[in-house]
């Protein structure tokens, strides 16, 4: 049977607003329509597409032996291993931050999508939507309610994230 969580909707509100599976603009993973995090958007998903492809690792893999060959030349000075340790420091904060906005973005819409499977499917919990917000306790709760489901131990977990 299909659980209803949904409170009376007010006029001005869309049912999205009603089952709290929307992220508030608090969320990092909120993505406003603001032009600089758009072009960011852009600039990290091509950035990380294109580090990930071979063309990438294989200029990294040069880099490294352009530098070590250099070695002797430069005598194994700290000046050598100050380039690459500083050329790797930076390369390595940089990315950071944008695979994190790509990891961001991915889970967001994974969450959409399985918030939009579960809103579907007439024997789904509903409560499992946004669920994604419990805290560590809660979804550890959860998961020990469901491996006892599983196990025919007990009837089926009732979720609870906005608590």
């Amino acid at each position: 049977m299909r659980k209803e969580t949904s409170p009376p909707l007010h006029p001005s509100h869309s049912s999205t607003d009603s089952m709290d599976t929307v992220p508030d603009t608090l969320s990092p993973a909120f993505a406003t329509c603001h032009p600089v995090t758009r072009a960011f958007d852009i600039f990290a998903s091509a950035v990380t597409r294109w580090t990930g492809s071979p063309v990438a690792f294989g200029l990294a893999v040069i880099s490294i032996l352009v530098w070590a060959v250099t070695g002797p030349v430069f005598h194994y000075s700290e000046n050598w291993q100050l380039v690459i340790n500083t050329g790797t420091t930076i390369v390595t904060f940089i990315m950071v931050f944008l695979i994190q906005q790509s990891q961001n973005k991915d889970s967001v819409a994974l969450h959409l999508k399985l918030n939009e499977l579960l809103a579907s499917h007439r024997s789904a919990d509903n409560h499992l939507i946004g669920i994604e917000d419990a805290s560590e306790e809660e979804l550890r709760r959860l998961a020990a309610a469901y491996l006892r489901k599983a196990a025919g131990e007990d009837e089926a977990p009732v979720a609870n994230a906005s608590s």
